[in-house]
């Protein structure tokens, strides 16, 4: 297990220990009420840990507690750290947020837009631009998920096995390159959609370093962070850490073992978009990092000038995902929040709804994982538990406006 950060009494960091104890509450009332199997919960302030809270099952049926060293499926978690080693990349010169991806995935050089027709008769033109890197990192290249379930080339996805995330089978390669025969919803760069582009921008950084995606984050990422249980995969030895995971169902979680079991071997294709599984101890490291401007422990793994550009409103004109994507399922709210690259940066809490600071970044899993940085109070918030869908358990902000009531100084 990796090492937390060192502890703080929460006074000693401008916290409330009276008003932190609301967060264990409130989460304990959901798992009381059946509402979730349990949870881990990490609150640091100025790169120093004020509050752990631990409570409920990683497997309820076997009644195993969660424990500090717990595996969870962080999902779509997964897209920040990509996009970290993406720029880590991009800081070594190897490419440009404007290069066509077609330079190195030419299976993307002529996108074709959907402007009309069922899945079975889609009616196409040819896209005026390329798609381009920085599209991958802001969600707009025109791409989808097929669990959106609301327009024609979703329906193509899934019909194509792009359901959740990526086929079962097949390498990442191959699945890049059935992506690529599928329409775009969109011109690249004129709207936001929540889609698979960050499993095509790993496919990119296998292409850039001539290694398989799991290489290329244990090199740039994992290892230099010591994020020692952040993987694909969970290797046998590991396998009684593992939070079982579970879906909402009408009396309370229902375990997905089906699903779950995704994570028991090494993937065929690893999802730079959900794959990773991961433990409150390495995420709030990954966390920590950004916060303190891409360095941690003396370990630098961006410039502080690339994490302050990833974690800017990239967004034509200043505008929220309300005014520029789609009123589709993502892990943020669309009021008065933007897209960096690679992650929701809040634009104005009033709109957004919650007592937060402008700048806040972060993102969410599709188990009701979440994590975010808040700059302006100094700030390093991580959530792992293992619910899904996370609209079945909205406890997000309920979360903020908690932890943003126990600031006090």
């Amino acid at each position: 297990m990796s090492e937390l950060l060192p502890p703080a009494e929460p006074g000693e960091v401008g916290l409330d220990a009276g008003r932190l104890s609301r967060l264990d509450r409130f989460l304990c009332s959901q798992v009381d009420r059946g509402r979730m199997p349990g949870y881990l919960l990490a609150v640091a302030r100025h790169g120093r840990l004020a509050h752990l809270g631990r409570y409920g099952r990683r497997d309820v049926e076997r009644d195993l507690p969660v424990e500090l060293d717990t595996v969870f499926r962080v999902f779509s978690m997964t897209k920040p750290v990509v996009s970290v080693a993406a720029m880590s990349l991009y800081e070594e010169g190897a490419f440009g947020l404007d290069d066509p991806l077609s330079t190195w995935l030419p299976e993307f050089a002529q996108p074709r837009v959907h402007v009309g027709g069922g899945a079975d008769a889609p009616v196409t033109v040819p896209a005026v631009g390329p798609i381009r890197i920085r599209h991958l990192l802001t969600h707009t290249a025109g791409l989808t998920y097929g669990f959106h379930g609301v327009h024609p080339v979703d329906a193509r996805y899934r019909a194509a096995g792009f359901g959740l995330g990526l086929p079962p089978h097949g390498s990442l390669a191959e699945a890049c390159a059935l992506l690529a025969e599928q329409p775009l919803l969109f011109e690249p760069g004129t709207e936001w959609n929540y889609s698979v582009a960050t499993d095509v921008l790993g496919r990119l950084l296998e292409v850039l370093t001539g290694t398989d995606l799991p290489t290329v984050l244990a090199d740039r990422v994992l290892g230099p962070l010591g994020m020692v249980d952040t993987a694909f995969h969970v290797p046998g030895e590991r396998r009684d850490r593992l939070a079982r995971l579970y879906r909402a169902g009408p009396d309370g979680p229902v375990a997905d073992d089906a699903l779950g079991a995704a994570v028991h071997a090494p993937p065929a294709a690893p999802s730079g978009g959900g794959g990773l599984v991961s433990t409150l101890p390495d995420y709030l490291r990954f966390a920590e990092m950004l916060r303190r401007g891409g360095e941690l422990d003396g370990v630098r793994v961006l410039g502080p000038r690339t994490v302050a550009h990833m974690t800017t409103n990239h967004l034509p004109g200043g505008t929220d995902l309300a005014g520029y994507g789609r009123p589709l399922y993502a892990e943020t709210p669309f009021h008065g929040v933007g897209f960096g690259l690679g992650f929701a940066v809040v634009l104005d809490p009033v709109r957004y709804g919650t007592p937060t600071s402008r700048g806040e970044f972060g993102w969410g899993g599709a188990a009701s994982t979440v994590f975010w940085v808040d700059p302006v109070e100094d700030l390093a918030v991580v959530l792992l538990t293992q619910l899904m869908p996370p609209p079945a358990l909205p406890i997000r902000p309920t979360l903020r406006q908690l932890v943003a009531q126990a600031i006090v100084d």
